[in-house]
């Protein structure tokens, strides 16, 4: 039992969300899905890569995330791979998005799909997209840090 409470398997990384935007916090939100795309998902099959969030009425949906059609039932049984997924939050954490994405217009980006004691979750950022300039800066600043422990590790 508690093998199985402490498992954590990331299916899917969006690496480019990092680098397009500057991510200010994190949540931990559900996906509903339907069978073929938990199997799907549990294959590895997912592209988090064009994805992001959206408040409707209310509700947190994820959009233009694609998910493969699973190989292994009919086409009849299959799901569209992409989809509008309903993501499933506290009420107080969707009120607490609603005023940060429409007053400070900041955007809902997925950074991981991962499967959680069985349940398939998705990390999702609240970021701001960065400019030319500041991507310059990240990379010259990582680049910088590279060349201190290069140094650091021959001396």
């Amino acid at each position: 039992m508690s093998e199985k409470s402490d498992s954590y398997k990331v299916i899917s990384d969006n690496r480019q969300a990092r680098y397009l935007y500057e991510i200010l916090e994190t949540y931990e939100a559900g996906v509903q899905l339907t069978g073929t795309e938990v199997k799907s998902i549990r294959a590895g099959k997912v592209n988090l890569q064009d994805g992001y969030g959206l408040i409707r009425d209310g509700e947190l949906w994820l959009l233009n995330v694609h998910i493969s059609p699973y190989n292994a039932s009919g086409q009849y049984f299959n799901h569209e791979p992409r989809r509008t997924r309903k993501l499933l939050l506290h009420r107080q954490e969707i009120r607490k998005l609603i005023g940060k994405v429409e007053q400070q217009g900041l955007t809902l980006v997925p950074l991981k799909m991962y499967l959680k004691r069985g349940w398939v979750k998705i990390s999702l950022a609240l970021g701001k997209g960065k400019k030319i300039h500041d991507k310059r800066d990240d990379i010259k600043r990582r680049q910088d840090q590279r060349d201190i422990q290069r140094a650091m590790k021959n001396y």
